[in-house]
């Protein structure tokens, strides 16, 4: 199922949601009557969030943006709320922030299906930084409107993807685990049956909920890899791929900025293992291993930040496959003209993350694949499909996997 196709099963789904379906806790009691005569606010439906919410005469609404716990947070200020007019009116919807300030450029729909960029002329945002706040000026018309920091796609938009990609002969959904809140998190093994694969890819999104862009990029990405193209098909000849879209569904359902439902940064949490999400994780690899028949090659972690970006292992440390990361980015790059590709090389021995768990565990490239909060959508398809395309051709490139790289 393409990309719109899954989101509008998605938004039919969206748009129907009770007010009464609380998506969490967080300050529900106050949330759930911020009400005028002309208009009402809530949150009511999967992903939407927002602290506290005041109004302050007919027209203008006052909404509290704060983290989901006291810990330490990473500024990805994370908002989504629904708008219900009684009639055609213009209001003011003032976002202010606890922490961090304001980061992402609010988008609104009507059907949960077709987002669009606020225009600049009814958005104001003040502040330096970390004191960054905004001022929405909506025009509403009688029907109601989702105003959200990015695209809302929850898990129920992921189920949609992944029923629309069932039907192939190569491709294999299954259970992975459950979150802490026992949500379902979903494995898609792709791989040419009765090939004897033994060499694994693993590709995995939205360790940090409102990472959105990063799962734009994962879709077009993983439907490359099962395209009918004389490519994909002699890749999933070899190499199996192990896809898990969604690590955190809690944190997605809740409208968290960073953590689990256990206040926990999961991509923080490679190698204390304190969560169940984690923990699936780890058990999935070391599963690879255990089997004499697979060997890991290489783990993909999409997210999302500022800018586009690949944080990678440096090419003076061996990988196996050797010189994987270097060889598929210099493909990528010349089949995205006039785009420039940026990589960030660093290794940190230990450090508790995807990235650089796959590499001191396995021996093999761990990368995170970064999409930019406002990269234009369009572009982002394509990067998903021409990284796909690029990575499948430099796979194909790569001897059998060897345990000698693997281990030193």
């Amino acid at each position: 199922m393409r990309l719109t196709a899954m989101i509008a099963a998605f938004g039919m789904a969206l748009i129907a949601t009770p007010a009464a379906a609380s998506s969490g806790d967080h300050a529900s009691a106050i949330a759930a009557d911020c009400s005028t005569e002309i208009a009402r606010i809530d949150k009511d439906f999967p992903t939407g969030a927002f602290a506290t919410c005041e109004t302050s005469g007919e027209r203008t609404f006052r909404l509290t943006i704060a983290p989901e716990d006291e810990g330490d947070i990473n500024c990805s200020a994370w908002y989504a709320f629904r708008v219900t007019p009684q009639r055609r009116v213009r209001i003011t919807v003032e976002l202010d922030y606890e922490t961090c300030g304001h980061r992402y450029w609010p988008k609104i729909s009507t059907d949960g299906v077709n987002w669009t960029y606020m225009r600049p002329s009814r958005v104001t945002v003040e502040g330096e930084r970390g004191e960054r706040t905004a001022r929405l000026s909506l025009r509403v018309r009688g029907e109601p409107i989702f105003v959200a920091a990015q695209e809302i796609l929850p898990p129920s938009a992921y189920d949609a993807w992944l029923d629309g990609l069932e039907g192939h002969d190569f491709a294999t959904r299954s259970l992975l685990g459950k979150s802490a809140e026992g949500r379902d998190i979903e494995l898609l093994t792709i791989a040419q049956p009765d090939a004897g694969q033994r060499e694994t890819v693993v590709l995995l999104g939205r360790q940090h909920p409102p990472e959105v862009t990063g799962a734009l990029a994962m879709f077009p990405f993983v439907e490359t890899l099962m395209g009918n193209s004389e490519l994909a098909r002699a890749y999933r000849a070899r190499f199996e791929t192990l896809v898990v879209p969604m690590l955190n569904p809690d944190g997605v359902m809740r409208g968290h900025w960073r953590h689990n439902t256990g206040g926990v940064d999961l991509n923080r949490d490679w190698g204390p293992w304190t969560q169940p999400e984690t923990s699936l994780m780890r058990d999935l690899l070391a599963a690879v291993e255990a089997d004499p028949a697979r060997d890991l090659r290489v783990l993909i972690d999409f997210h999302s930040t500022n800018r586009d970006v690949f944080y990678t292992i440096p090419d003076e440390l061996p990988t196996d496959p050797p010189l994987f990361t270097r060889d598929w980015l210099a493909r990528y790059e010349e089949r995205m003209e006039g785009y420039d590709v940026n990589r960030d090389a660093r290794h940190s021995v230990g450090r508790p993350i995807s990235k650089a768990y796959t590499y001191d565990t396995y021996g093999a490239p761990g990368i995170t694949f970064e999409i930019g909060d406002e990269t234009d959508r369009e572009l982002i398809q394509r990067i998903g499909r021409e990284a796909a395309i690029a990575m499948m051709e430099t796979m194909l490139l790569t001897g059998p996997a060897t345990t000698e790289a693997a281990a030193e």
